[in-house]
Protein backbone atom coordinates (compact mmCIF):
# COMPACT_ATOMS: atom_id res chain seq x y z
CA UNK A 1 0.00 0.00 0.00
CA UNK A 2 2.84 2.38 0.92
CA UNK A 3 4.71 1.88 -2.86
CA UNK A 4 1.44 2.21 -4.10
CA UNK A 5 0.62 5.79 -2.72
CA UNK A 6 4.47 6.75 -2.84
CA UNK A 7 4.19 6.22 -6.80
CA UNK A 8 0.48 8.55 -7.17
CA UNK A 9 2.63 11.37 -5.31
CA UNK A 10 5.20 11.28 -8.25
CA UNK A 11 3.44 10.52 -11.25
CA UNK A 12 1.25 13.08 -10.33
CA UNK A 13 3.52 16.45 -10.95
CA UNK A 14 4.47 14.68 -14.16
CA UNK A 15 0.75 15.29 -15.79
CA UNK A 16 1.05 19.27 -15.59
CA UNK A 17 4.10 19.62 -17.43
CA UNK A 18 4.24 20.04 -21.10
CA UNK A 19 7.10 19.39 -23.11
CA UNK A 20 8.46 21.86 -25.80
CA UNK A 21 10.37 20.80 -28.69
CA UNK A 22 10.76 24.29 -30.40
CA UNK A 23 11.30 27.20 -28.06
CA UNK A 24 10.27 29.92 -31.45
CA UNK A 25 6.85 28.01 -31.26
CA UNK A 26 6.39 29.70 -27.78
CA UNK A 27 4.64 33.71 -28.51
CA UNK A 28 3.66 35.82 -25.80
CA UNK A 29 -0.38 36.58 -26.20
CA UNK A 30 -1.48 39.56 -27.70
CA UNK A 31 -1.69 42.36 -25.09
CA UNK A 32 -5.85 43.65 -25.16
CA UNK A 33 -6.41 47.27 -25.59
CA UNK A 34 -8.87 48.50 -22.65
CA UNK A 35 -12.15 49.85 -23.83
CA UNK A 36 -11.57 54.15 -24.21
CA UNK A 37 -8.18 53.68 -23.34
CA UNK A 38 -6.10 56.77 -25.45
CA UNK A 39 -4.04 56.68 -28.08
CA UNK A 40 -0.03 57.62 -26.85
CA UNK A 41 2.84 57.73 -28.78
CA UNK A 42 3.53 58.03 -32.13
CA UNK A 43 0.19 57.21 -33.24
CA UNK A 44 -1.49 59.83 -31.21
CA UNK A 45 0.88 62.66 -32.40
CA UNK A 46 0.85 61.55 -36.46
CA UNK A 47 -3.80 61.67 -35.57
CA UNK A 48 -3.62 65.10 -33.55
CA UNK A 49 -1.48 66.48 -36.95
CA UNK A 50 -4.02 65.08 -39.13
CA UNK A 51 -7.10 66.48 -37.34
CA UNK A 52 -5.16 69.99 -36.96
CA UNK A 53 -6.57 72.49 -39.18
CA UNK A 54 -3.76 74.56 -40.46
CA UNK A 55 -3.78 78.75 -40.91
CA UNK A 56 -3.88 79.96 -44.08
CA UNK A 57 -0.80 82.16 -45.57
CA UNK A 58 -2.83 84.11 -47.81
CA UNK A 59 -3.27 87.87 -46.72
CA UNK A 60 -6.82 89.29 -45.62
CA UNK A 61 -6.07 92.71 -46.06
CA UNK A 62 -8.68 93.03 -49.41
CA UNK A 63 -11.95 91.77 -49.62
CA UNK A 64 -14.14 91.85 -52.52
CA UNK A 65 -16.92 89.70 -50.83
CA UNK A 66 -18.23 92.23 -47.84
CA UNK A 67 -21.25 91.56 -45.76
CA UNK A 68 -22.65 94.72 -47.07
CA UNK A 69 -22.57 95.71 -51.04
CA UNK A 70 -24.07 99.12 -52.05
CA UNK A 71 -25.24 101.17 -55.21
CA UNK A 72 -25.68 104.84 -55.48
CA UNK A 73 -27.44 107.22 -58.07
CA UNK A 74 -27.42 110.92 -57.88
CA UNK A 75 -27.64 114.33 -59.31
CA UNK A 76 -25.85 116.91 -59.46
CA UNK A 77 -24.61 120.77 -60.80
CA UNK A 78 -21.92 122.50 -60.89
CA UNK A 79 -21.91 125.30 -59.19
CA UNK A 80 -18.66 126.67 -59.71
CA UNK A 81 -16.41 126.18 -62.76
CA UNK A 82 -13.77 127.83 -65.45
CA UNK A 83 -12.74 126.26 -68.66
CA UNK A 84 -9.35 127.28 -69.84
CA UNK A 85 -8.58 126.94 -74.26
CA UNK A 86 -11.96 125.19 -74.50
CA UNK A 87 -12.84 126.55 -77.87
CA UNK A 88 -12.25 129.94 -79.20
CA UNK A 89 -11.85 131.99 -75.77
CA UNK A 90 -8.92 131.41 -73.83
CA UNK A 91 -11.57 131.29 -70.64
CA UNK A 92 -14.94 130.74 -69.99
CA UNK A 93 -17.15 130.82 -66.49
CA UNK A 94 -19.48 128.79 -65.16
CA UNK A 95 -19.56 126.50 -68.63
CA UNK A 96 -20.44 122.81 -65.77
CA UNK A 97 -23.97 122.36 -66.21
CA UNK A 98 -25.97 119.53 -65.12
CA UNK A 99 -24.60 115.85 -64.20
CA UNK A 100 -25.56 112.69 -62.74
CA UNK A 101 -23.95 109.43 -62.34
CA UNK A 102 -24.04 105.81 -60.35
CA UNK A 103 -21.94 104.67 -58.33
CA UNK A 104 -21.55 100.64 -57.09
CA UNK A 105 -19.04 99.33 -54.48
CA UNK A 106 -16.47 96.66 -56.05
CA UNK A 107 -14.37 95.82 -52.82
CA UNK A 108 -12.99 96.86 -49.46
CA UNK A 109 -9.92 96.83 -47.74
CA UNK A 110 -11.29 95.77 -44.20
CA UNK A 111 -11.60 97.71 -41.50
CA UNK A 112 -10.11 101.25 -44.05
CA UNK A 113 -11.29 101.55 -47.66
CA UNK A 114 -13.52 101.60 -50.02
CA UNK A 115 -13.34 100.96 -53.80
CA UNK A 116 -15.44 102.65 -56.09
CA UNK A 117 -16.49 102.04 -59.76
CA UNK A 118 -18.70 105.51 -61.16
CA UNK A 119 -20.07 106.58 -64.66
CA UNK A 120 -21.23 109.82 -64.72
CA UNK A 121 -22.97 111.76 -67.35
CA UNK A 122 -21.87 115.49 -67.50
CA UNK A 123 -23.30 118.68 -69.69
CA UNK A 124 -21.50 121.20 -70.52
CA UNK A 125 -22.47 125.59 -71.97
CA UNK A 126 -19.86 127.42 -73.17
CA UNK A 127 -21.12 129.64 -76.35
CA UNK A 128 -24.75 130.11 -76.61
CA UNK A 129 -24.24 129.35 -80.87
CA UNK A 130 -22.51 126.43 -80.45
CA UNK A 131 -23.18 122.77 -79.70
CA UNK A 132 -23.31 121.73 -76.04
CA UNK A 133 -20.89 119.12 -75.10
CA UNK A 134 -21.72 116.14 -73.29
CA UNK A 135 -19.29 113.62 -71.63
CA UNK A 136 -19.24 110.37 -70.31
CA UNK A 137 -16.74 109.90 -67.28
CA UNK A 138 -15.93 106.48 -65.72
CA UNK A 139 -13.47 106.15 -63.37
CA UNK A 140 -12.56 104.20 -60.18
CA UNK A 141 -12.83 105.84 -56.68
CA UNK A 142 -11.25 105.12 -53.07
CA UNK A 143 -13.19 106.22 -50.45
CA UNK A 144 -12.65 105.72 -46.36
CA UNK A 145 -13.94 105.24 -44.17
CA UNK A 146 -15.07 101.92 -45.42
CA UNK A 147 -18.76 101.86 -45.64
CA UNK A 148 -19.38 99.20 -43.11
CA UNK A 149 -18.07 101.31 -40.09
CA UNK A 150 -21.24 102.97 -40.85
CA UNK A 151 -19.64 106.82 -40.49
CA UNK A 152 -21.77 109.25 -41.56
CA UNK A 153 -18.57 111.01 -42.72
CA UNK A 154 -16.75 109.85 -46.15
CA UNK A 155 -13.81 111.56 -48.42
CA UNK A 156 -11.72 110.49 -51.53
CA UNK A 157 -10.16 110.82 -54.56
CA UNK A 158 -10.60 108.87 -58.28
CA UNK A 159 -8.68 109.16 -61.59
CA UNK A 160 -10.51 108.03 -64.76
CA UNK A 161 -11.23 108.61 -68.54
CA UNK A 162 -13.58 110.88 -70.32
CA UNK A 163 -15.40 110.72 -73.44
CA UNK A 164 -17.11 113.40 -75.13
CA UNK A 165 -20.64 111.71 -76.98
CA UNK A 166 -20.67 116.09 -78.20
CA UNK A 167 -17.69 118.49 -78.57
CA UNK A 168 -16.91 121.45 -80.28
CA UNK A 169 -15.20 121.38 -83.37
CA UNK A 170 -11.39 120.73 -83.34
CA UNK A 171 -11.30 119.47 -79.69
CA UNK A 172 -10.25 116.59 -78.13
CA UNK A 173 -12.90 113.41 -77.77
CA UNK A 174 -10.89 112.39 -74.82
CA UNK A 175 -10.04 113.63 -71.63
CA UNK A 176 -8.57 112.39 -68.43
CA UNK A 177 -10.76 112.94 -65.26
CA UNK A 178 -9.56 114.16 -61.49
CA UNK A 179 -11.72 114.08 -59.02
CA UNK A 180 -11.79 114.96 -54.99
CA UNK A 181 -14.71 114.42 -52.54
CA UNK A 182 -15.89 115.18 -49.59
CA UNK A 183 -19.95 113.77 -48.82
CA UNK A 184 -22.60 112.70 -45.72
CA UNK A 185 -23.99 109.27 -45.96
CA UNK A 186 -27.21 107.61 -44.29
CA UNK A 187 -28.06 104.09 -44.68
CA UNK A 188 -31.36 101.78 -44.55
CA UNK A 189 -33.27 105.20 -43.59
CA UNK A 190 -35.94 103.41 -45.18
CA UNK A 191 -35.18 99.44 -45.06
CA UNK A 192 -32.50 99.17 -47.64
CA UNK A 193 -32.81 102.54 -48.95
CA UNK A 194 -30.89 105.37 -47.71
CA UNK A 195 -29.42 108.82 -49.30
CA UNK A 196 -26.54 110.85 -49.43
CA UNK A 197 -24.86 114.38 -50.42
CA UNK A 198 -21.83 114.82 -51.84
CA UNK A 199 -19.49 117.93 -52.92
CA UNK A 200 -16.44 118.38 -54.19
CA UNK A 201 -13.55 119.61 -56.83
CA UNK A 202 -13.23 118.20 -60.58
CA UNK A 203 -10.81 118.70 -63.30
CA UNK A 204 -10.28 117.43 -66.59
CA UNK A 205 -7.72 117.89 -69.41
CA UNK A 206 -8.25 117.38 -73.05
CA UNK A 207 -6.09 114.59 -74.25
CA UNK A 208 -5.54 116.03 -78.01
CA UNK A 209 -6.20 119.74 -77.44
CA UNK A 210 -5.50 122.11 -74.97
CA UNK A 211 -8.82 122.65 -73.13
CA UNK A 212 -9.15 122.30 -69.20
CA UNK A 213 -12.05 122.61 -67.02
CA UNK A 214 -12.11 123.34 -63.45
CA UNK A 215 -15.21 123.22 -61.21
CA UNK A 216 -16.53 122.64 -58.17
CA UNK A 217 -19.85 120.65 -58.01
CA UNK A 218 -22.68 119.29 -55.38
CA UNK A 219 -24.85 116.33 -56.05
CA UNK A 220 -27.07 114.08 -53.65
CA UNK A 221 -29.17 110.82 -54.30
CA UNK A 222 -30.18 107.89 -52.97
CA UNK A 223 -27.68 104.62 -51.65
CA UNK A 224 -29.26 101.06 -52.11
CA UNK A 225 -27.73 98.49 -49.70
CA UNK A 226 -28.47 94.41 -50.99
Amino acid sequence: MRLFLLAFLVAVPSWGQIEVKDPEEVRPLPQVKGVGAPDTGKPAADKYIENTPRASSAPTNYSSGSRDHYMAVHLGYGIDSTAYEWGDKAKVDDPARLEGGVTYRIGEWINSMDLLFRAELMSFKLYEDEEKPVKLSVMPIVTFPDSNSRFPLYFGAGLGLGVFFKQLEEESALSIDLQLLAGVRFFEVFENTGFFIETGLKNHLHLLSDGQLNAVYFSGGAIFTF
